[in-house]
């Protein structure tokens, strides 16, 4: 059974509303994905876990919703998109590209 509290839970679930990357203030791998919406020029919402009081509960509710354990967990349009790897994938394969014109979000890539 989980310990996730649903407070924690519909917090995770406002924070994906958004373009989310849920990340960690010294990670060089979320530092890298949020250079990348920045280079695009995409907005987005960093959640740095390790600045929120609740940051483990968060990064554990991510855990049991994605099955991802690791920052950075990004999500655009709502949509789960992976970790820093899975970002620039989406990238090279245009994925990202349709992920934001559905969303209405003009990039410049």
């Amino acid at each position: 059974m989980s310990v996730i509290t649903q407070g924690i839970r519909d917090l995770v679930k406002k924070a994906i509303s958004d373009n989310t990357i849920f990340s960690k203030s010294y990670c060089p791998y979320c530092i890298g994905a949020k250079d990348l919406f920045d280079d695009i020029h995409v907005d987005y919402k960093a959640l740095e876990l390790n600045d929120h009081v609740d940051g483990d509960a968060i990064q554990k509710a991510l855990a049991e919703m994605t099955k991802q354990n690791t920052v950075p967990n990004i999500f655009v349009n709502q949509q789960h998109i992976g970790g820093s790897d899975a970002l620039k994938s989406a990238l090279a394969s245009g994925k990202l590209e349709k992920i934001l014109k559905e969303a209405g979000i003009k990039a410049k890539l």
